[in-house]
């Protein structure tokens, strides 16, 4: 990932020319989701997958 500006021009490009605003809003989403996940990450604010299942035993049906 580069920066917020060279991501969203990447973005831009990519799409068609007559994406609707809505793809526009919906793949900005998506952006910032994965650049959040991505901080997340490297700062160490990861479970492992044993971790969530016990977390969320309770809740789940086998």
């Amino acid at each position: 990932m580069g920066t917020v500006k060279q991501d969203l021009v990447a973005l831009v490009q990519q799409l068609p020319d007559d994406c609707p605003l809505e793809d526009v809003q919906y793949h900005l989403y998506i952006l910032e989701k994965i650049r959040r996940g991505l901080e997340d990450f490297e700062a160490g604010r990861v479970a492992t997958q044993e971790e969530v299942e016990a977390r969320f035993a309770p809740w789940l049906v086998e």
